[in-house]
């Protein structure tokens, strides 16, 4: 079964955290949320969830993907978090997937994934020079090898689909999207 690790800093975008979450743990994949410090976590607009475990318990190798979701500050705690940097580090150099969405893109950015990559943001968090040889995309999701992001909320619903294909194939995707009767 796989396992994805998603991390919440205090300023969080709800609506990406929690979207990713529940679509992936509807696909039956173990889904782990990590709080930068105290358990409980309130996101950018008042809405306070409470973490599985805190970030000092991540064992990297427990998990095949990582995951950051966007809003502010949160996407500013996740830059200036050391430990988050040597985590995403960590990931990308065992080949295990990162994502991120919304201003997120930018924290990849900074650990260095985004070089010679596609990838897309929240308009302006990346920027052409924000790593060597970035291609900016406006597609809602961009999948680069192993580093996945997104746009913003309104794209979160796209963004965990293609997370849960990534992990565990198109048909497991397209069985979730079914049952969520998205318009067509």
């Amino acid at each position: 079964m796989s396992r994805v690790l998603v991390l919440l800093a205090a300023g969080f975008e709800e609506i990406e955290a929690v979207t990713v979450v529940d679509l992936l743990r509807r696909a039956g994949i173990e889904t782990c949320t990590a709080s930068l410090g105290p358990r409980e976590v309130t996101g950018s607009h008042g809405i306070t969830v409470t973490a599985d475990i805190g970030l000092d318990s991540v064992n990297p190798d427990d998990f095949e993907m990582i995951v950051l979701p966007g809003g502010l500050p949160g996407a500013d705690h996740l830059k200036a978090d050391g430990r988050v940097i040597a985590l995403l580090r960590t990931f990308a150099g065992a080949g295990r997937y990162t994502a991120a969405i919304c201003a997120a893109p930018g924290v990849l950015a900074h650990a260095g994934l985004l070089e010679g990559r596609t990838a897309t943001s929240y308009p302006g968090f990346l920027r052409a020079d924000s790593a060597p040889g970035l291609q900016l995309s406006e597609d809602p999701v961009v999948i680069d090898g192993k580093v996945v992001t997104s746009r913003g909320p309104g794209t979160a619903m796209e963004f965990g689909l293609a997370l849960i294909g990534l992990l565990d194939g198109p048909e497991a995707a397209g069985r979730v999207k079914e049952r969520l009767q998205l318009p067509r």
